[in-house]
């Protein structure tokens, strides 16, 4: 069949054939491109040059079908047909006949594609059809010398696309273009198609103007959903991209790299893609190529794929070097957030390039231009709603929808919570995104004002992660609390979380107050979490163990005094008072009396105290120590509240633990504390301090009654029950029982001290309430004063004091000079002093008996005591009454010899000591038939003496001897039954 030259070939070939002829270098440089070519650039890249000149034919939803048949591999497509300039192009190896900007290419230098598989190529359309062929073209250029030559020289080696001829063939049904290859021998058709199948999907992607591509028996068809979405159906699956289409028009740029000499304005495109999963999810990419549009070798770590009209080099590997590259490259990058902004917010950040080396030099100026834009442009969702842009944003570093929900407007920039997953935490910080972690979270609401109940959702929200987070719980220690009186205070140590009790408690009546220091959480932000971070509960134990309240207890009297109304914290107070336990301090608590001043509690008696009874009218009112309750006030109380924290009932026991002074609140406790001290030696303080108070209020004609009061409470009457304690030393000073202070007087039946003390008169008192006052039941010195009084009342002649009675008062005088309670000279020399007689006589002539032997030389009404082994100190005593001893009296000597004989040879000495259990002594006593002393008075008879060698005499009489027996052998109480025993050994029965 005779072809009609349709394109005007023969005028093509007519040309090339001429140029060649005029030029054997121009076929030379022909065939060299071709061959570059063939094994250079275009090799591998069949199936996309043609898909795109496919695509460029078809202007929207074309379709390419690839198949392989008798030997022949066809590409046939839908679309504009075959041109006369689309055959120049294909003839001309180095021209497109792409003009509009509108396309990627239309029979261009890509078709040189063809000869990687065919040296006989043709192009089939309905308006006509032409073919190339390597054999017609030698046949022809043999016939020039100069292309026959370079023939010669290359081996047979010609250009294949310089020359069309014509064909009669026509393009299958329903297409109108078809590209038919015979391929060479070496060439696996099968393995072309396997190979085109693997890039059909890619294709439909690339080349938007195509909608379907069959490969042999294979189909895929792209469906587009809405602007953004698309589904490529396969053989085998569909799949989801989202994508992202942007075009624009850039300005004058020189034509280098565009592969034509045209200039002026060049429109470009690009195109963002990225896989989705069956719920809509993008599938990131790890790894890509840069699609131009088909692709290229630029390798890309971007997670999305690029499509872009790019200039690319000559082989179409790599994009070329020139501004028109780096401005569409910029406008891509600019447009990348666009394409994140189109996913669910949840997933954006997967679109996000995470940290790597660049793959290759486009790939470092992509990834930076992305990430240049990602950062300042909103596209992260808001906690608040809307967009952020990263560098305006923070992200919470934990997941808490609530606490995101709380912040979201005190935080600028704060993402949504699903941003705060682990999973996105790469990407954000890729992006430079700030993180809250538990110290930012503290910083961004110090100072913030907001209502307690926010609070009390702010603190929900943080209860999780401080559960988990033991470094967040040590942050959140210094997180803001709001308090009940308005105030917000920063950490919840020491902050007191009221219970439930309504607005009218004690609770939160005290939380309204200015009380500097008392911090009780708003009852609507009490959150559990504030007391695991340190705050208390606030029960009316815990209020009540509050320093800050104890403070504000102590200076409420003050504050009254200035004019505050301190009544509501004394109500409060009484409040909590009746729910929980008793403090010291609570005797500060400020309450109104009755002449409408403001007192201490302890200052304060009950309206109807049985104490009033009792004290100085002038103690009590508003010039006295003490006032009167307000009847109002006190008739709202329990009685037993209000002895409970201070308020006088009746007499008020004071305890003090470990005291270290005396507590000069009490009378006369300086005193009372030194004398004491003196008596313990080292063994001081006490242990204790216990005292009354308001002892020395008692009006003097009430103390029987106070008395009674006094002791009908088990707890004092227990104290007094210690006569040296403070109550019961005071009573006995300064009480006044008929005149006198209690010590004055003796108990009626106390006839051992009769004489000396007086019984006490009636006074209304039994026994035991006279005795715990102080009243004498004994005998006793208990202080220099009482020392004083007691040689005073023993040197009174008009007291009637019996001799031993004064024994022993003077045997107590020395005991106490010894013991340390009474200094010696204490007393003062006295004018008179009862001897061992009972007898009053004057101290200038009285002695103070040393040895007892010296009894035999005195005249007793002169002797004031007698000492010896069973006595006391005489030399004490004469010290406390400034007397002599009597040893001291002159120099007396025994004035006969008598017989030394050792105790075990004296007659009736042995087997009396043995009848008594007395051991023998081991000396000797020297015996005198009638012993005589001579003194300063002259001469004396005795029965027994020591003198000054220490020798002991004795008359031989049974008196004389006992004495003398008794004092060498140390059993001088035994005195009288020796004298028995020696004087009628028969006289046992003494002994029973």
């Amino acid at each position: 069949m005779t072809a009609h030259d349709v394109f005007g070939t023969a005028e093509l070939r007519r040309a090339v054939l001429e140029s060649w002829d005029a030029s054997p270098t121009r076929f030379r440089e022909d065939a060299n491109a071709e061959e570059d070519l063939r094994f250079g650039g275009y090799r591998d890249r069949l199936l996309v040059e043609l898909a795109q000149n496919a695509a460029d034919a078809a202007g929207a939803d074309g379709v390419l079908r690839i198949r392989f048949e008798d030997g022949e591999l066809r590409l046939a497509n839908t679309g504009a047909p075959l041109t006369a300039d689309g055959v120049a192009a294909l003839a001309s190896l180095r021209a497109s006949a792409k003009r509009d900007g509108g396309t990627v290419g239309r029979f261009g230098v890509g078709f040189a594609a063809v000869l990687a598989v065919t040296d006989a190529p043709r192009v089939v359309s309905s308006t006509g059809a032409v073919e190339f062929s390597a054999e017609r073209t030698r046949s022809e250029a043999s016939a020039l010398p100069g292309p026959a030559k370079e023939i010669e020289s290359r081996e047979g080696g010609v250009p294949v696309l310089r020359l069309a001829w014509p064909t009669g063939e026509t393009p299958p049904e329903g297409f109108s273009t078809e590209v038919r290859l015979p391929v060479r021998s070496d060439v696996d058709g099968d393995g072309l198609l396997a190979g085109f199948a693997e890039h059909a999907s890619d294709l439909l992607l690339a080349l938007p103007a195509l909608r379907e591509i069959h490969v042999g028996s294979r189909s895929w068809r792209r469906e587009d959903q809405g602007a953004s979405r698309a589904v490529v159906h396969g053989p085998q699956r569909s799949d989801r991209w989202l994508l992202h289409r942007v075009s624009g028009r850039l300005g004058e740029f020189a034509a280098e790299g565009l592969g034509s000499e045209q200039r002026g304005p060049v429109e470009w495109w690009a195109c963002w893609a990225v896989p989705l999963d069956p719920d809509d999810v993008p599938i990131p990419l790890a790894e890509d190529i840069l699609h131009a549009p088909t692709p290229t070798e630029e390798r890309l770590s971007l997670p999305a794929r690029l499509l872009a009209g790019l200039p690319v080099e000559a082989d179409r590997r790599r994009v070329t070097s020139s501004p028109v590259v780096d401005s569409v490259l910029a406008f891509a990058a600019k447009s990348y957030p666009d394409l994140v902004a189109k996913v669910s917010p949840s997933h954006r950040t997967a679109l996000v390039p995470l940290p790597g080396f660049p793959l290759s030099d486009v790939d470092g100026k992509l990834r930076q231009g992305v990430l240049d834009r990602l950062r300042v442009t909103g596209w992260l969702p808001g906690g608040a709603g809307g967009v952020v842009a990263p560098h305006q944003a923070a992200v919470l570093e934990y997941y808490s929808p609530e606490l995101v929900s709380q912040l979201a407007d005190v935080v600028p920039g704060l993402l949504a919570a699903e941003l705060s997953d682990a999973r996105q935490r790469r990407a954000l910080s890729t992006l430079e995104v700030r993180r809250l972690g538990a110290a930012e979270i503290v910083e961004a609401v110090g100072g913030l004002d907001r209502p307690a109940a926010w609070w009390y959702r702010f603190y929900d929200a943080l209860a999780p992660i401080q559960r988990t987070d033991l470094r967040a719980r040590e942050e959140f220690a210094a997180l803001p609390v709001p308090l009940a009186d308005g105030r917000t205070v920063t950490g919840a140590r020491d902050v007191l979380l009221a219970d439930g009790e309504g607005d009218t408690g004690p609770a939160a009546v005290l939380a309204t107050l200015d009380i500097s220091g008392l911090r009780i959480a708003h009852p609507d932000a009490a959150h559990p979490l504030l007391e695991q971070l340190g705050a208390h509960r606030a029960g009316p134990a815990e209020l009540l163990d509050a320093p800050p309240l104890a403070e504000a207890v102590r200076g409420s009297v003050a504050e009254a005094r200035v004019g505050a109304d301190v009544l509501p914290l004394t109500e409060s107070v009484l409040g909590l008072v009746s729910e929980s336990h008793v403090h010291d301090w609570l005797a500060a608590l400020a309450m109104p009396d009755r002449d409408g001043e403001i007192r201490r509690a302890d200052e304060l008696l009950l309206p109807d105290a049985e104490l009033l009874a009792v004290l100085d009218p002038e103690e009590v009112g508003p010039e006295g120590a003490l006032g009167v309750l307000d009847g109002a006030f006190a008739a709202r109380w329990p009685r037993r509240l209000l002895r409970a924290v201070g308020v006088l009932d009746g007499f008020a026991l004071h305890v003090e633990e470990d005291p270290i002074d005396p507590d000069e609140r009490f009378a006369d406790s300086v005193q009372w504390w030194h004398e004491q001290e003196r008596l313990a030696g080292g063994a001081w303080p006490p242990a204790r301090f216990v005292a009354v108070r308001d002892l020395d209020l008692v009006a003097d004609e009430s103390w029987p009654e106070a008395i009674r009061l006094l002791t009908g409470s088990a707890e004092i009457a227990r104290v007094l029950e210690d006569p040296r304690s403070h109550p019961a030393w005071w009573l006995s000073r300064f009480a006044v029982l008929a005149g006198r202070p209690p010590r004055f007087w003796r108990l009626p039946e106390a006839e051992e001290i009769a004489g000396i003390y007086d019984p006490v008169p009636e006074v209304g008192l039994d026994r035991r309430r006279l005795r715990l006052a102080g009243v004498r039941g004994e005998l006793r010195v208990d202080d220099p004063e009482e020392a004083a009084d007691l040689v005073a009342r023993l040197g009174d002649p008009d007291r009637g004091v019996r001799a031993g009675t004064a024994l022993r008062a003077h045997r107590e005088l020395a005991n106490a000079v010894v013991d340390g309670v009474v200094p010696p000279g204490v007393a003062g020399p006295p004018e008179s002093v009862r001897s061992i007689s009972g007898a009053v006589v004057s101290a200038e002539r009285a002695v103070v008996l040393d040895e007892p032997w010296m009894l035999g030389v005195l005249e007793a009404p002169l002797v004031v005591a007698g000492g010896g082994p069973d006595q006391f100190d005489a030399e004490a005593l004469a010290e406390l009454l400034d007397l002599p001893l009597a040893s001291e009296e002159g120099t007396m000597r025994v004035l006969a010899e008598g017989r030394a004989q050792s105790w075990a040879e004296v007659g009736r000495v042995a087997g009396t000591c043995e009848l008594l259990g007395i051991a023998v002594p081991s000396g000797e006593v020297v015996l005198h038939d009638g012993l005589r002393v001579s003194t300063r008075g002259g001469e004396q008879r005795v029965h027994w003496w020591v003198d000054g060698s220490g020798a002991v005499h004795a008359e031989r009489t049974p008196d004389g001897l006992a004495r003398a027996l008794a004092w060498a052998a140390g059993a001088w109480e035994s005195r009288f039954a020796l004298a028995a025993l020696l004087a009628d050994p028969e006289a046992v029965t003494l002994l029973r």
